[in-house]
Formats: C-alpha cells, structure tokens, sequence
C-alpha cells in the first residue's frame, strides 16, 4: 500500500509550513506529498496567512526536496486555461526532475469563485474532459509538430506543444464518486483514479464501476492505480488521538467512521479492509500543518506495517 501525505493548506499555512511537511515526509519515506487547489477557507477560523497557489508553491517544493513526488489533489479545471496549465505542469516536472503528476478535476466550490471572481458555469464536465485531452495532446505530440484543438470550450491553433514534461509520461489522476461520467473519463486518460473522502462501504462498488468502464473501453484495468483520500487523525493512545481531532476541530468517533483514525493498529486495520476492495494508494489527510510529529508517528507505527 503506497502511503502519500496530502494537505489543505488553504486552511491557514504558508509556503513555509508545507515546506517543512514536504520535507520530513520524504525524510520519512513517504511516497508523496500532495496539497490541494483551493483560494478560500472552508467553514470559520482565522484565515491568515492566506492562500498560496498550488502551482507556485510546487515548484517551490521541486527544488527544495529531492526524491519525493509532487502533485495536486485536485487542480481545478475552472482556474487555468490548458493550454498554460501544460505548460505549468510540464516546467515544475522539468524542476522537479520527474517527479510530478497531476491530478485534474471539475471544481465545485462556487464561493471560492465568486471571492476570485472566476466564472463557474453549472455544467463543467465538458471542460475537464476538453481539459484532459488538450493537455495529454499537447505533450504526447512529436517533437517539431504543432497541435491543433477545436472544442466546444476551447481552441489551440498552431501551438508548439512545448515544453515537453521529463516523464515520458506524466501521471494523471482523474478523481470523483459519479457513477458514470467519471469512470469513463478514467477509464481514457487516467493513470490513477481516486476517490477523495467516500463513504467506506462505496469503496469496493465504484472501483468495479472503473474497472468495467475500462473494459469497456478496451483498456487493461490492472493499468490503473486506484486510490482513495481519508482524513487522518493517528495517535499513539486515546488522549493524543483526541488531541488531534480537536486541533483540527473533528471528533475522534466521526473520524474513525469517515477517515482512517484512532490506534496505529485501528490504522492498519482500516488500511486493510481497503486492499480488499482494490485499492492500492492511500492520500492521508493532514490537516494540521504544524504537526510534525503526526507523521512520524504514522511512518513509524504505520507504515512499516501496510503492505
């Protein structure tokens, strides 16, 4: 089980305070590290220092760690055009040395948008899917030929398809819960598909629907890394459990039902009940930021153990 750190920094934390988080992760062997694409605070609390762009700061991050990978959960398709957005991508994988991947979805914060003054249309499928196939168009074309889109939300003319990410291929992860739609966007473009904080007892259900759209489209579904996102709340005995729900104002039985909490081996038991279903990547959701300590912990107690 390949264990990855993902954070909301939007929730009040610097460029500083990722930094030090992305570093102690990949000290500790993590995976990844992960942040999410939003402008606004959700629900009350102080909202200092303010946001940090998802894509400034992981090109900050590129240079400033060496071996752990780097990626959005999820960027949102209603902030960047796609033809920068490649670009974007493409120059933080060149930083980073490879190690980027890209995680793209619809958005749906409609607060977040009216604060930036970013349009949010009602419907927004069809811009992530001209979105995914502009981007994976872009750096899939020959080196000295130019690309051409013609959509109904976007059009590229005579683009250089420049610059080319270092990956052969950068992952891309397509996440969401529909029953439909969003299995078929995975099953065409993605490398991962994840569900971001499901109910549990869906888990096992939505991984099949995938895989059959995959069938469906004449893909091999084992190509696919299925994922999943749950807060995590891990303290060594019930008192630092409790202390960290109410550090991030959460209740230790609400996230033991909704996240991966409680005991290091309550943890792991959760974290195998999903390997049941499938799954083989876990973003751990970290939402205190200052709290190191947490992820030493989780490397120490839990990691070692999950497979």
């Amino acid at each position: 089980m390949d264990l990855r750190i993902f954070t909301e920094p939007q929730q009040g934390a610097s460029y500083d305070d990722q930094l030090a988080m992305a570093q102690r992760a990949e000290q500790l062997g993590f995976d990844a590290f992960f942040r999410s694409d939003h402008f606004l605070r959700m629900g009350d609390g102080d909202a200092l220092p303010g946001p940090t762009d998802a894509w400034t700061t992981l090109a900050g991050l590129a240079r400033e760690t060496s071996s752990i990978r780097l990626g959005t959960l999820v960027t949102s398709a209603t902030f960047r055009h796609p033809g920068i957005l490649a670009v974007q991508v493409a120059q933080v994988d060149a930083m980073s040395g490879g190690r980027v991947e890209l995680g793209l979805g619809t958005g749906w914060m409609a607060e977040e948008h009216v604060a930036l003054g970013v349009p949010f249309p009602e419907r927004r499928f069809g811009l992530l899917e001209e979105q995914l196939e502009i981007v994976t168009g872009l750096w899939s074309t020959p080196d000295g030929e130019s690309y051409d889109f013609d959509g109904e939300h976007y059009r590229l003319t005579d683009n250089p398809a420049l610059p080319k990410p270092v990956q052969r291929r950068v992952p891309i992860i397509v996440g969401g819960n529909g029953p439909r739609r969003t299995p078929r966007l995975a099953a065409r473009f993605a490398t991962e598909y994840n569900q971001s904080f499901p109910e549990k007892a869906d888990v096992a259900a939505q991984v099949a629907r995938v895989r059959a759209a995959c069938e469906d489209a004449g893909r091999d579904p084992d190509e696919l890394t299925f994922s999943v996102a749950f807060v995590a709340c891990v303290g060594a005995d019930e008192a630092e459990v409790r202390r960290r729900a109410d550090a991030i104002g959460r209740e230790p039985a609400e996230l033991r039902e909704h996240g991966l909490a409680g005991t290091p081996q309550e943890v792991l038991d959760g974290l195998g009940a999903l390997a049941e279903t499938g799954v083989s990547r876990v973003y751990l959701q970290c939402l205190d930021l200052t709290d190191l300590e947490h992820l030493d912990l989780i490397a120490a107690a839990v990691m070692p153990n999950a497979g």
